[in-house]
């Protein structure tokens, strides 16, 4: 993954202003993102042709083309029914720079002129032949208690991009320096605390305990910063 990319956020209400309550694109994004949907790649009917399955940016751009239209019945031609209910549930403006595929499938939407909690930074499309299988987007968690739930049952699944959704890369990379052990010690969420500095939310477990640091606000929705360890 890349460096993060998260930025503080002036204040509440301007946090607020990210938010949608319907329409996943402000009129003024609209543009830019149909734009980042627009790029010069074989067609399907092209790729069919020729005997070749379409490129995974061609398929990832024709749902998020979908998404901007609100048309669903043309999602649902390039992407399974999760994908779909996931990206139509995004909560933020829509991202307005395409970034690319990695990995022959995992294309990227991100932004570039607001600042959303997460280290995944927009929408992140999981290509498998000729559809999206699996979208993976930036959350708006109104509780502290949500992002770090959140952050720990993706490290238990042994899922970063789960993790990014709502903890920042530096939070992500140190706790995936260590693999989840079901067989290992038990964690006991502990619940979280306000101090000077936000919230600490915690697990313990036999020897020591986890502790994530978080950031945010109800109004912008919260990330996991951080993660520190004690032993007894």
């Amino acid at each position: 993954m890349s460096a993060p990319w998260l930025r503080g956020v002036a204040g509440s209400a301007a946090a607020a202003a990210l938010l949608l309550p319907a329409a996943p694109a402000l009129a003024h994004s609209a543009h830019s993102a149909n734009s980042a949907a627009q790029a010069p790649a074989p067609s399907a009917a092209q790729a069919a042709s020729m005997g070749l399955r379409p490129a995974p940016a061609t398929v990832a751009k024709k749902l998020f083309g979908a998404w901007l239209r609100r048309d669903r019945h043309a999602a649902s031609r390039v992407a399974t029914a999760g994908a779909v209910s996931t990206i139509f549930a995004y909560p933020f403006r829509a991202p307005d720079r395409f970034a690319g595929c990695t990995g022959g499938r995992d294309c990227r939407f991100v932004h570039t002129s607001v600042n959303v909690p997460g280290g995944l930074d927009g929408i992140l499309m999981v290509v498998s032949g000729s559809k999206v299988v699996k979208v993976y987007e930036s959350r708006h968690l109104v509780k502290p208690s949500a992002a770090a739930t959140h952050l720990f049952k993706a490290w238990r699944a042994g899922d970063r991009y789960r993790g990014l959704e709502a903890a920042t890369n530096r939070a992500v990379t140190t706790l995936f320096r260590n693999r989840f052990d079901p067989k290992g010690v038990a964690y006991i969420f502990q619940g979280c605390n306000r101090d000077s500095k936000g919230y600490s939310c915690a697990y313990s477990y036999e020897g020591g305990a986890m502790f994530m640091r978080l950031g945010g606000s109800k109004a912008r929705g919260y990330e996991v910063t951080s993660i520190g360890y004690i032993a007894d």
